[in-house]
């Protein structure tokens, strides 16, 4: 499923998108490659699509939780965040769980 075009993230930045029901952030690393998690912070809420990166660290803009873009592992003691499968396809992001 295409959610959108690779180029409406600039490099270092995440946007949201909804699909089959929920709804992703999904981060460009200045790299180039693309990361999804859940668009909530396992704590409160928080808009991850929001968050700042970082490195290899994810930041919720909330209360400055972090976690590890390449595992969703916790560097702050929340709850991991899943790792959503996307990639690049000719220019678009494809969600492949």
């Amino acid at each position: 499923m295409i959610l959108g075009p690779v180029d409406e993230i600039p490099p270092g930045e995440g946007r949201a998108y909804t699909v089959q029901g929920r709804t992703l952030a999904v981060f460009r690393l200045r790299s180039g490659a693309l990361k999804a998690f859940p668009a909530a912070c396992p704590h409160s809420g928080g808009p991850l699509a929001d968050a700042q990166i970082d490195e290899n660290v994810l930041i919720c803009p909330l209360h400055l939780n972090t976690w590890d873009l390449t595992t969703g592992c916790s560097r702050s003691g929340q709850p991991d965040l899943e790792v959503i499968g996307v990639r690049e396809v000719a220019g678009q992001i494809v969600f492949s769980p």
